[in-house]
């Protein structure tokens, strides 16, 4: 029995979370579901974004489904990464038919390192000049690019592609492109290559079929992978992932879309997506692929909620797709 911490946080959140949690509960599933509170309405009622108990019954769980966080973000869901060692950041991008985007028949995944770069927030301001310290080590380049290579080989891809700057940033990014090569010698059945991260950025607007996985460091993945949601379509449809040796952190790339919460039109699709993401890092491939499916029928037949130009409202979209999986 799997042990999941469901936390629907702000916004959008609960009612994205209510939509996929009605498909997961419909399936026979061995997993054992605890409502927990993070974000903006927990720091009113609890003094703490994330209230110490929250914290406390996360770590004796499997895995956290995260709905979406609100301005508490970065002490909700960057604490959660760093207190749960999530090294690993997967955002897959697809495009789907029926949704408009730049470019059709994509389908690559960003791992992103989750754990160091600029990010650690190592920042100083002394008489009106500010620093900031790039960490990037040899052992969390090497974890990641590794888990890249493997999610590569599990899923069958030919490539993979290192992002950096390595001809300005000659030490830290220097360090990254040279492990890449490094483990890339372990994996003789897939391509390897790489790119500078600004040449990369034009390349995924202009042939971003040319990608299949990219690996790449923390900030310049947070960069690229929205890119790269927005080649295919949007936030409405980027699932993510946040996983470590332990446990594993789930969650849509939107945010709590404070404008639409509470009319019940929130796009359940990243939140559903995400949830795929969960059942796959169980195990359950082919159950997470036949809900993909399910998504893809959805949309194709308008089946969706306005943003994606249907008339169906969050749970009914949900409901719609519940229908398609169930015989």
């Amino acid at each position: 029995m799997k042990k999941i911490a469901v936390i629907p946080g702000d916004g959008i959140g609960k009612e994205v979370m209510d939509a996929a949690m009605l498909i997961l509960e419909n399936l026979d599933l061995p997993f054992h579901y605890i409502w927990l509170e993070a974000g903006d309405e927990a720091q009113k009622k609890h003094g703490k974004p994330l209230p110490d108990e929250t914290l406390e019954e996360v770590k004796e769980c499997d895995a956290v489904l995260f709905g979406a966080a609100g301005e508490s973000a970065a002490d909700v869901i960057v604490r959660l990464r760093q207190e749960l060692n999530t090294f690993a950041n997967i955002r897959p991008a697809r495009a789907f038919r029926g949704v408009p985007s730049i470019h059709s028949d994509v389908n690559m995944v960003i791992v992103r390192e989750n754990t160091e770069c600029l990010y650690r927030g190592i920042e100083f301001e002394i008489d009106g000049v500010a620093e900031a310290v790039r960490i990037i080590t040899e052992k969390a380049s090497e974890r990641i690019v590794r888990y890249a290579f493997e999610l590569a080989e599990n899923e069958g891809r030919k490539k993979v592609t290192a992002l950096h700057k390595a001809n300005v940033m000659r030490k830290t990014c220097g360090l990254f492109k040279r492990v890449f090569y490094e483990v890339a010698r372990d994996f003789d059945d897939i391509q390897a290559d790489d790119y500078y991260i600004d040449a990369a950025c034009m390349y995924m607007a202009m042939k971003p079929r040319m990608f299949d996985v990219i690996v790449t460091t923390n900030m310049f993945g947070d960069i690229i992978s929205d890119l790269a949601a927005g080649v295919v379509g949007g936030l409405g449809l980027a699932p993510s992932a946040n996983v470590g040796e332990r446990y594993a952190l789930f969650e849509p790339v939107h945010g709590a879309a404070f404008d639409i919460a509470g009319m019940g039109i929130a796009n359940p699709s990243a939140m559903i997506l995400t949830a795929c993401m969960m059942l796959r890092h169980f195990g359950y491939v082919e159950l997470a692929d036949d809900i993909e499916k399910a998504v893809e029928m959805a949309i194709e037949n308008g089946k969706t909620t306005p943003d994606l130009g249907g008339n169906l409202k969050t749970m009914e979209m949900a409901q719609t797709i519940l229908s398609y999986i169930q015989p």
